[in-house]
C-alpha cells in the first residue's frame, strides 16, 4: 500500500471523517468497503448475521449513536444480500445452534409478512423475497431508534437506505426505501413494500 499511496497512512490515522454507516451481514463475502468501493476511513461498518436492528441489541445502537452523533455520518445503510445463511435456515426451518435464537427476529419477519411470502414458489425465490423484506424491515428498525428520530427533531442532515447485494453478479439493488426525516416513514415503508413484484410458482 505503502508502496502505491506512500501517504495512506498518514491520512488514514490522521482522522475518522466518513460519510456513511453501513449495517451489513457478518458473511465474508459480503464486504462492505469493496462493495461500494470505498477506502478504510470511509464507511463506519457494523455487521450481524442476517443485518439486523434490535431495539435490544446495545452493540449495535452503540454503533448508531457514535456514528450518527460523534462521526456525523449522513447516510446510514442497511445492506442484506440474496441468499444469506441465517435467512435460509429460518425459511428452512434449520437448527444450527445458539444462533436459532438471534435469528428468532428474522422468523418475526416471516410471521409478519406470510402473504408476501407464500408457499407456492421455489424456495430460493422465497428466501431471496424473506432477504428483501428483512431489509426492509430493519430500516424501519433504524428509523425508530431514539438516536436517529432525536438527529432528525435537530435538523440534522442523516439519510437512511435499504439496499440488497447480489452474490452472483455483484450488483446493488436499491429497495425503494430512502429515508432523511421522521415525517412520512410509515408510507415510505408501505411504498416500498409495494414495489416487490408478485412472486411466480
Amino acid at each position: 500500500m505503502v508502496r502505491q499511496d506512500p501517504e495512506f497512512f498518514t491520512r488514514l490515522f490522521g482522522q475518522q471523517n466518513p460519510e456513511y454507516l453501513w449495517i451489513g451481514c457478518s458473511d465474508s463475502r459480503v464486504p462492505a468497503n469493496q462493495i461500494v468501493g470505498l477506502l478504510p476511513g470511509e464507511v463506519f461498518v457494523h455487521r450481524n448475521v442476517a443485518n439486523l436492528v434490535v431495539h435490544t441489541d446495545l452493540n449495535c445502537l452503540a454503533v448508531i449513536q457514535y456514528a450518527v452523533e460523534v462521526l456525523r455520518v449522513r447516510h446510514v445503510i442497511v445492506c442484506g444480500h440474496y441468499g444469506c445463511g441465517g435467512v435460509r435456515a429460518t425459511l428452512n426451518r434449520d437448527r444450527v445452534g445458539l444462533v436459532d435464537n438471534w435469528l428468532r427476529h428474522v422468523e418475526d419477519v416471516r410471521q409478519k409478512h406470510l402473504r408476501q411470502i407464500g408457499t407456492e414458489a421455489p424456495f430460493d425465490q422465497r428466501c431471496d423475497r424473506l432477504c428483501e423484506l428483512n431489509v426492509i424491515e430493519q430500516v424501519l428498525n433504524v428509523c425508530q431508534t431514539t438516536v436517529v428520530r432525536d438527529a432528525w427533531e435537530r435538523g440534522q442532515t442523516l439519510n437512511v437506505h435499504g439496499w440488497i447485494y447480489a452474490l452472483k453478479d455483484g450488483l446493488l439493488r436499491d429497495l425503494h426505501l430512502n429515508l432523511d426525516t421522521s415525517d412520512g416513514v410509515v408510507p415510505a415503508y408501505e411504498y416500498a413494500l409495494a414495489q416487490l413484484p408478485s412472486l411466480q410458482p
